[in-house]
């Protein structure tokens, strides 16, 4: 009977995954589907701990993500949680070697969402960017090798490069909600107040710099993991690409978003370069 109760938290991890981005989800089904489960668990977990941060207002937030991580290690150290989120990430966490440093650096970034709003230095952001993103490539990459170290280690920078240019055009296409609904800035020395073209062509040449570097990582992965990264990469090249032709002022008044006929687009046009073993 245990074994239905973790089909049934995959399971809600999947849903959790399905229901807050189909982008994601998306891409997740183009993996092979003995790692599927694995990634939405870690989609799921990483989510939760994202929503409380950003979206509980009114809500003790610090206290509810300080008790997510105990009942992560409680569930860690017993093998089970009925919070079917955090017992299917565990069983993720053991089968593929993930190691608690990832999942520490995380929280970090987590918990400094709540207390800090401006990233004035290099150092600040790269490390923000680094524990909220950069390690959720490497969870995943864990994955992806099935827990091999010696290749986890050939494929751990470009994990890091696509881990970290997901999310700064994740920065750039939310400025209206980071900057107007939960004053934060992540970008140093970039005022949001009078953000132009040339801070997001700046932006934009970083993001771009890191889209080469993880490209070559996408050509090594495994079979069972490289058509789901590179759907998920084509659509965020897409994503970024919208971005760049947006004027500066409507980026910082509006969610820009690539529509779903585009998305079926980009899948198809993945799916021929994948075949053609292009990628």
């Amino acid at each position: 009977m245990k074994q239905l109760f973790d089909d049934v938290s995959f399971k809600c991890s999947k849903l959790v995954t399905k229901n807050y981005s189909t982008s994601f989800s998306l891409a997740v089904y183009m993996l092979s589907p003995i790692i599927r489960d694995a990634i939405y668990s870690i989609y799921g977990f990483v989510r939760f701990a994202d929503e409380i941060v950003d979206s509980f207002h009114g809500f003790d937030k610090e206290n509810l993500i300080n008790d997510f991580e105990k009942e992560y290690y409680k569930s860690y150290d017993s093998g089970i949680s009925l919070n079917p989120i955090l017992n299917s990430f565990q069983h993720t966490v053991k089968k593929y070697n993930i190691t608690d440093d990832l999942i520490q650096a995380f929280l970090k970034s987590m918990k400094l969402d709540l207390v800090k709003s401006d990233y004035n230095s290099k150092a600040e952001y790269e490390e923000y960017i680094y524990g909220s993103a950069d390690v959720v490539g490497l969870m995943c990459l864990k994955v992806f090798v099935a827990g091999k170290d010696h290749k986890y280690e050939q494929l751990k920078d470009e994990a890091m490069r696509l881990g970290s240019a997901f999310q700064k055009v994740n920065f750039l296409r939310d400025l209206k909600d980071d900057n107007l609904v939960l004053n934060r800035n992540y970008f140093p020395g970039v005022d949001l107040n009078s953000f132009d073209e040339n801070a997001k062509k700046m932006i934009i040449k970083e993001i771009q710099e890191d889209f080469n570097v993880a490209y070559q990582g996408i050509l090594k992965l495994p079979i069972e993991a490289k058509f789901g990264v590179y759907t998920a990469f084509v659509y965020y090249k897409k994503l970024l690409k919208k971005l760049e032709n947006t004027p500066c002022h409507e980026i910082g008044n509006a969610r820009i978003r690539v529509s779903n006929y585009t998305k079926a687009g980009l899948l198809a046009q993945s799916f021929v370069t994948y075949k053609l073993k292009l990628v």
